[in-house]
Order: C-alpha cells, then structure tokens, then sequence
C-alpha cells in the first residue's frame, strides 16, 4: 500500500452544500434565510423569541430562591485521607486542615472550607480540623482514637448593635 492510493470510504465525507449559487440549487436567492426583515441580516439572535406567542420562560410558574447565605464546601472522605496517607503525600502526625489537605493535593480550592464525609473507618489515630464535618465521619474518627474539630462559622451582625 502506498500513499498515493489511500482513500476514504465512500460516503464518509459529505460535501458542503454551495447556498447562494442559482435556483436550480435549491437554495439559490435568499440562501436558505428564508424572506426579508430582521432574521434575513447577520448578526441576529433572537433567542427565546417564539413569533409572538408567549416565551415558555414566562409561561412557566417561578419557583424557589437562592439563598445569598448558603455556604459552598469542599467534600473530603475519610476515604480520600487514608489513600493519600498511604501515598505518603499526607503527614498522620500531624494536624490535617485545609492547607496539608491543599499541599496534598486532595482539593484545589477551599472555597468556604471544608467537609469531612464518612467513608472507611481510618487505620490510624489522625487530628482533623475542617469546618464542617458529618456524623458518621466524626465517629469513625473517634473510634480509632482520632479526634475532629469543627470550626464554629462566624455568626451574621446583628441589625440592632
């Protein structure tokens, strides 16, 4: 086999279509963008637009809020930890917080702190300080003789002070 002679299959690459090239194209004169106005210049983008009839985004009933106060953290599993514990990127004799949890590289990014989710019980005694962290995560901590700090969150100012 020589260079020369290599072919795609056939049927595997279609043509372009040529629009604006005469009416025995088929889409010859307007090139497809049907009669005049608006939509037949570039650079139109009507979107949501529905001819007239009300947009489905206000038929439709709103629903829920975002609630300016939610805060957005990092999931940890104790899984995680012990895997990295085990890879050596991880001290156990030391305090595990976001910045060993970074230098790990286990997250990126804090965010607004981070969660401690349950998973395998650890193999071994680890201090823990996140900010948040679940129930079962804590026990199983606990149970080998760890222990998790929880830091408080900081508490919204009062109106009246």
């Amino acid at each position: 086999m020589k260079l020369n002679q290599l072919s795609d299959k056939v049927g595997s690459a279609k043509r372009r279509k040529r629009i604006g090239r005469g009416i025995g194209s088929g889409v010859g004169k307007t090139g497809g963008r049907g009669g005049k106005g608006q939509t037949a210049r570039s650079g139109v983008a009507i979107n949501g637009f529905e001819g007239g009839q009300m947009p489905l985004h206000r038929r439709l009933p709103k629903r829920g809020f975002t609630n300016v106060f939610r805060k957005n953290y990092v999931e940890v599993s104790l899984d995680r930890i012990d895997q990295a514990i085990e890879a050596g990127r991880l001290d156990p004799a030391q305090t595990i917080n976001v910045e060993a949890l970074k230098a790990a590289g286990i997250i990126k990014r804090s965010k607004d702190g981070v969660r401690l989710l349950g998973g395998a019980a650890p193999k071994r005694k680890l201090v823990i300080d996140v900010a948040g962290a679940s129930g079962p995560a804590i026990a199983a901590v606990e149970k080998a003789g760890g222990t998790v700090t929880v830091a408080k969150a900081a508490a919204p100012a009062e109106a009246g002070a």
